[in-house]
């Protein structure tokens, strides 16, 4: 087995072997009981897991138990590269797709296949959700599937 000495080496065994094994990020997602957009953004390394659940996933992809503790720091949030913008609410939704971008563009792949959302055949939403702990912002976009084609 691989002693893992870094989180991305943690990354990239989790991912190798989930191909290997052609295990569905969903089914990932039901062994640690998370929904899979935060489970993808955890094995990707944007996420910190708890004992029990890096547990489940060293069992999951028969991980040498190194990568016990690389699973459970506290990770650097944020892997897409270059100066996020100055004004706050356009930094926040940089930041949003920083951290969950890779788990989301896994998610559409495993769902739909090779391809990319559309930006022009695209709609979104923004809604207020009440709730007692403060209004929340709803931010629902839909892009159509665009898949990629072998020439």
């Amino acid at each position: 087995m691989t002693v893992f000495k870094c989180r991305e080496d943690v990354t990239g065994a989790i991912i190798a072997a989930r191909v290997a094994k052609g295990v569905s990020w969903c089914d990932v997602a039901t062994a640690v009981e998370q929904s899979k957009e935060w489970t993808v953004a955890a094995c990707l390394g944007q996420m910190a897991f708890t004992s029990e659940q890096a547990g489940k996933i060293v069992a999951l992809f028969d991980l040498d138990e190194t990568a016990l503790p690389w699973l459970q720091i506290p990770p650097s949030k944020g892997s897409l590269s270059g100066a996020p913008p100055a004004d706050p609410l356009l930094y926040r939704l940089h930041e949003i797709v920083s951290v969950f971008g890779p788990a989301i563009k896994e998610l559409i792949h495993e769902e739909f296949g090779d391809g990319i959302m559309s930006a022009i055949d695209f709609k979104f939403e923004i809604a207020r959700e009440a709730n007692p702990a403060g209004d929340r912002v709803s931010l629902n976009m839909s892009g159509k599937f665009l898949p990629y084609k072998a020439f």
